[in-house]
Formats: C-alpha cells, sequence, structure tokens
C-alpha cells in the first residue's frame, strides 16, 4: 500500500475546510494536518492533528505538518474586514501567497486553491479583482502543480448568519435550472463536492496550473473515481473497464 497523501490545510475553520475535515473521516489515502488560529470543532471519527497558532506562526507549523500538497480555503468578507480594502488584502492577498509560499518552503509538491468564479485581475469588484490578482500571482511560486478551484455560490451550513446567502441558497436549486450553456460555471455547488473534488485533485501526479469551473469540479470526482476503479480491476486481475478478454 502507498504512502498516504500528506495534506496541509490552512482555513480549516471556514466553510470548505470544515467540509475537507468531514470528508477525511475513515480514509486511510490520505493524513490531513490543519493549520489554524482558533479551535477547529472536529466531527467523530477524526483523525487528524491541528496545529494551533497566530498567523505570524504559521511558517513554522505549515513546516511541522510536512505537506506533501497545501490546501489554502482562507477568506474574509468586506465586513469582517472592517470594509477596508487594506484589511481585506491581508488575508485574501497576503496571508494566501504567504502561506503558498511557506507550504513550498515546507515541501509541498501541490497547491490547491480555493477561489471564486469570475475570479479576474481586471474585474470592477474587490473581491473578484483580488482573487484573479491572487491566482496570477502563483504562477510565480514554482509548485510542480497547482489546482484552481473557482466554485459559484457555495452550498452548506455557515458559522455566521449571512441572509442574503441563505436566500441564495434556498432560491439556488431554480436558479441553477437557468443557468445553461456558459452559464453553467455560475451553478451552485455544495461544499462536500468541493472537499470530494480537492481530495481526488490530491492524488493527481501529473504536472501544470489546472482551472476548475462547476462542470470540471464534477468532472474532477468522476475522473478520480474511474482510476480508482482501473487500478481495483488492475488488482484484482479482473479486465479493465471497456476491454475485452
Amino acid at each position: 500500500m502507498s504512502r498516504p497523501v500528506r495534506i496541509c490545510l490552512v482555513g480549516a475553520t471556514g466553510l470548505v475546510g470544515t467540509a475537507l475535515i468531514e470528508a477525511c473521516v475513515g480514509r486511510s489515502d490520505v493524513k490531513l494536518v490543519a493549520v489554524s488560529r482558533n479551535e477547529a470543532e472536529l466531527p467523530k471519527g477524526a483523525r487528524m492533528e491541528v496545529l494551533l497558532a497566530p498567523t505570524t506562526g504559521w511558517e513554522d507549523a505549515i513546516a511541522a505538518a510536512q505537506p506533501d500538497v497545501l490546501v489554502i480555503a482562507l477568506g474574509t468578507t468586506w465586513k469582517q474586514a472592517g470594509k477596508s480594502e487594506a484589511q481585506f488584502r491581508l488575508v485574501d492577498e497576503k496571508l494566501v501567497l504567504d502561506c503558498a509560499k511557506w507550504g513550498l518552503a515546507a515541501g509541498a509538491r501541490q497547491l490547491i486553491l480555493v477561489s471564486s468564479i469570475g475570479a479576474n485581475r481586471h474585474a470592477k469588484q474587490l473581491y473578484l479583482r483580488v482573487k484573479g490578482e491572487v491566482e496570477d500571482a502563483l504562477v510565480k511560486i514554482a509548485y510542480g502543480r497547482i489546482d484552481v478551484l473557482r466554485p459559484g455560490l457555495l452550498i452548506g451550513r455557515r458559522k455566521a448568519r449571512r441572509p442574503l446567502e441563505w436566500l441564495a441558497q434556498i432560491a439556488s436549486p431554480l436558479i441553477d435550472l437557468l443557468l445553461r450553456g456558459k452559464y453553467r460555471q455560475y451553478r451552485s455547488i455544495h461544499v462536500e463536492v468541493m472537499a470530494q473534488a480537492m481530495l481526488a485533485l490530491a492524488h493527481q501526479k501529473s504536472r501544470g496550473r489546472f482551472v476548475y469551473e462547476h462542470d470540471e469540479i464534477l468532472r474532477a470526482i468522476r475522473r478520480q473515481a474511474l482510476e480508482q476503479s482501473v487500478r481495483r480491476a488492475v488488482h484484482s486481475g479482473t479486465p479493465k473497464p471497456g476491454t475485452v478478454e
């Protein structure tokens, strides 16, 4: 049996980070280590390390995690940032890029970043502009592989009350039906699906930079499931799917 993939997660207490922790319960193919400022509420059966440190100590914490893969699921809101662009950029830009550099220095071969649909350095909206600038800046950090996930509306239980997002989640099934063709990329996606996609990507070995929007996120999960099916067939001595003996 191959060694479990060591994943270091920053952003463990957020919506996506929490889903990733839950998705790792009972899996032997990954070893998850979270780096966080605050204690993370762990689900029943979770077997993982949580390294608590202020952000000034995250460089050492990420190094201690000895990651193969660094997952960055960090993010703040305009309100949490005090409606200050400088404060917003401290988390969504500077801290994200710092963590990426620290992960590379710690030996990570791969970076998985949770970004956003519409991310573009030329976007008028600050949130999307910063996400786009960060994506572009990551290219200069020499990871063997970078996977950028650009979800639309994230569906899941948030700890903080956000009335507009709550209403959007309720309306999302109907809205998703209307989003067709080139607008499919804006469809909502459940955080559990995001977590499964990240775990699937953490097992990929090819090098390069890859961007995943709605349909590509779903395909990443299906691709990994097919690859696992083929490996099981090979190990059991049965024909591969689609072959005839």
